[in-house]
């Protein structure tokens, strides 16, 4: 986890402590879900597809999301992959970089 400035704060939590907050609080993920990029290589090649992330669901140390796909395209399988997923705005967050003030 990381946060942007004015506090720059960087730090590490287990998948099995984050899934609790997707609904906590009345500004939660659950009522507002998040966009994210999923970026993967696809054939040796870097690709990217951007997502609305719903209902994440953690079985063992596997994690899965339902997904809206806003923009690219998510192939059936992949290699290797990373999600960014942006929090503008969320509790325990400082100001964004765009300036928005943090939820209450």
């Amino acid at each position: 986890m990381f946060s942007d400035r004015p506090e720059r704060i960087a730090g590490h939590m287990a998948t099995a402590r984050f899934v609790p907050f997707w609904g906590e609080g009345k500004d939660s993920f659950l009522k507002d879900p998040p966009n994210a990029t999923l970026s993967f290589l696809e054939n040796k090649e870097l690709a990217d597809a951007v997502v609305v992330l719903r209902d994440p669901t953690l079985e063992g140390e596997d994690l899965s999301y339902k997904v809206e796909i806003l923009e690219g395209e998510i192939p059936a399988s992949a290699g290797m992959a990373s999600l960014f997923i942006d929090i503008i705005g969320m509790p325990r967050t400082p100001l964004s970089f765009a300036g928005v003030g943090r939820r209450a």
